[in-house]
């Protein structure tokens, strides 16, 4: 398959197995997973489709019930490693998995710290522009200064990316009282 093939095919995937989804602020899922795949794409200094492709599906262990097996025979084991290596224990009780996700992030392989790098700046993104209704001031920076010692634990962040999440983490502090 072509790579932009690939990656259209990642995409529907990702919108068929995410279609019931919203995301904590109300918005469809998938806008969260187009996002993350299209920071990946233009932070790249050189074509990765198998990357974009993860970044599509970084989610679907996680949140919509999808195997490695069904990643593995329709993308292949390098889109899969990629989407295992960034997929939370779901087992796990949240706080345990916030506070693996912070162990973890310098043993992270570059290519995965770049779409977790794409996943925070996603995710602060959607709390800037539109947060869950339920989250007050301190939820918000909690959540935030959070997300910040995760990508300050990347061993190696894609210095695009480190320089956007830098930049929209500072809007915070910019727009909230």
């Amino acid at each position: 398959m072509e790579p932009v093939q690939q990656v259209l095919d990642a995409a529907h995937f990702a919108a068929e197995k995410h279609a019931n989804q919203k995301r904590k602020g109300g918005e469809p899922f998938i806008n969260h997973l187009i996002e993350v795949a299209h920071l990946v794409s233009t932070a790249l200094s050189e074509p990765d489709a198998n990357l974009v492709v993860a970044a599509f599906l970084h989610d679907t262990i996680e949140d919509a019930g999808v195997t490695a097996a069904e990643l593995t025979e329709r993308f292949g084991q390098d889109v899969t490693s990629l989407v295992l290596e960034v997929t939370d224990d779901k087992s796990l009780r949240k706080k345990e998995r916030k506070r693996l996700q912070i162990e973890h992030a310098p043993k992270l392989s570059v290519r995965v710290q770049t779409i977790k790098l794409a996943d925070k700046i996603s995710n602060l993104r959607s709390i800037l522009s539109n947060p869950p209704a339920n989250w007050d001031y301190e939820r918000k920076k909690k959540y935030f200064d959070w997300g910040k010692r995760v990508v300050d634990g990347l061993s190696a962040p894609n210095p695009i990316l480190k320089t956007e999440f830098e930049r929209t983490y500072q809007r915070f502090g910019e727009v909230q009282p």
